[in-house]
């Protein structure tokens, strides 16, 4: 008799159970017409798991729910311990890697990619995060893979299965080239082991993401205020009262709302240079740029209404994926919006190859980096900042360079080039 799982066959968590199945020869057949999101909601299904999750797996003793539970089950319904390796050790080493498949890898993976269909609210430091545990996690596995065809011993185990399953979820979902290539011993071990037999008679021809899904970001539902129903009114004796004395008007100005307080930097002395004039002389000269632009720039500039400043951000060893460092210069330009009135910045993303270095170039109101920046965007402390010197032509033609998106800039191209204005 067949056990009978229930979930779709694109599942990945199924997956497990049905290459286990195949590796120990007992027979697994997949629930009749499955619908996710309507047959785990019925009041059949809730009884085999009271919480509607899948897969779920129903056995001569009763039901089991938990993917990496029913592949254990199933492997070792045959008896021998195929799957667990060939001693203690090397059954607790398949243990450990199941744990580390589970909580190293998937669950950083899918930290990355539900947000970005939808599926969590998406949060860009959610997702660095996420991104860079699961470098870790990829640095650690690549290095054990380097000397091991396996995970454990000489063949495969469970521990294969399972974490096989959760990189086929994130190969085909998240995990483009850019990022895998940087692990050449994870691949190695990846498309070697869904080519093996048992692998492909259940995932067939498996093919790498080619791109990052968009975000299509999970709006929070706006909660609703209770409606408070009112008590009813009691009937009150008409009395004649003795009119009051007028309350002085001073009263009712006292209760009016507060004038929002001015930005510190709209006291500032005017300024010859108009930012707005500025920003439109850049974004509309297309030719010609060093003789228009730059030159306009310069006629324009009030050292003593603005100043121009360098930074460089502190932890470019980090930068060792292409668009993870584009998103993190992207995150920053959008939580700057606070000071768009009063700042124009230019951000270089540098390198032909990783790591790539982050440098920019920000034009301010006033003589220093205004307070309200560097308090409420956390960016800024990832990155040393250096007054311009204008004195100093060496460090003037550094600022014509990063304005104009010059290249080969500091020796190197230029991976991408950023404006905020």
């Amino acid at each position: 008799m067949a056990l009978v799982l229930h979930a779709s066959n694109t599942n990945k968590n199924s997956l497990k159970t049905l290459i286990t199945a195949e590796y120990v020869g007992v027979q697994v057949k997949l629930a009749d017409k499955f619908e996710m999101g309507i047959t785990n909601k019925s009041p059949e299904f809730i009884k085999m798991n009271p919480i509607g999750k899948v897969p779920v797996l129903e056995t001569p003793d009763g039901p089991l729910f938990e993917s990496n539970a029913i592949a254990r089950y199933v492997a070792r319904l045959k008896g021998d311990g195929s799957l667990y390796g060939s001693s203690l050790y090397e059954y607790a080493q398949t243990e450990q890697w199941i744990d580390f498949a589970s909580l190293e890898v998937d669950q950083n993976i899918s930290g990355w990619y539900y947000p970005r269909i939808g599926f969590h609210v998406y949060l860009p430091p959610a997702e660095e995060a996420c991104i860079s545990a699961l470098k870790r996690s990829f640095d650690a596995l690549n290095t054990h893979l380097a000397l091991h065809t396996y995970l454990v011993g000489h063949d495969v185990t469970l521990a294969d299965i399972i974490l096989t399953c959760n990189l086929y979820f994130g190969f085909t979902k998240v995990l483009t080239k850019s990022f895998t290539s940087e692990f050449p011993h994870v691949e190695r071990y990846f498309w070697t082991m869904v080519n093996q037999p048992n692998f492909k008679k259940v995932l067939g021809e498996v093919k790498q993401s080619e791109t990052v899904p968009p975000v299509q970001s999970k709006k929070p539902a706006p909660t609703k205020e209770p409606k408070i129903k009112e008590a009813p009114k009691k009937e009150v004796k008409k009395e004649v009262a003795k009119p009051k004395p007028k309350e002085p008007e001073v009263a009712e100005e006292e209760q009016a709302p507060k004038p929002k307080p001015k930005n510190p930097l709209d006291l500032l002395p005017p300024s010859k240079m108009v930012l707005d004039d500025w920003k439109r002389l850049y974004s509309n000269t297309k030719t010609n740029f060093r003789e228009v632009a730059i030159k306009g720039f310069w006629d324009m500039y009030d050292p003593e209404g603005y100043s121009l400043w360098f930074c460089d951000y502190k932890y470019n060893e980090e930068n060792t994926v292409s668009f993870v460092t584009l998103n993190k210069v992207t995150g920053f330009l959008q939580r700057m919006d606070l000071v768009r009135k009063y700042a124009f910045g230019k951000m270089l993303i540098i390198g032909g190859q990783p790591p790539y270095k982050v440098k920019g170039l920000w034009l301010f109101r006033g003589p220093e980096i205004p307070q309200f920046v560097l308090d409420e965007c956390y960016d800024m402390e990832l990155y040393d900042w250096r007054k311009v010197d204008l004195s100093d032509g060496e460090q003037k033609e550094r600022v014509n360079a990063m304005i104009e998106d010059q290249e080969p800039f500091d020796g190197e191209p230029l991976l991408d080039a950023k404006c905020f204005k």
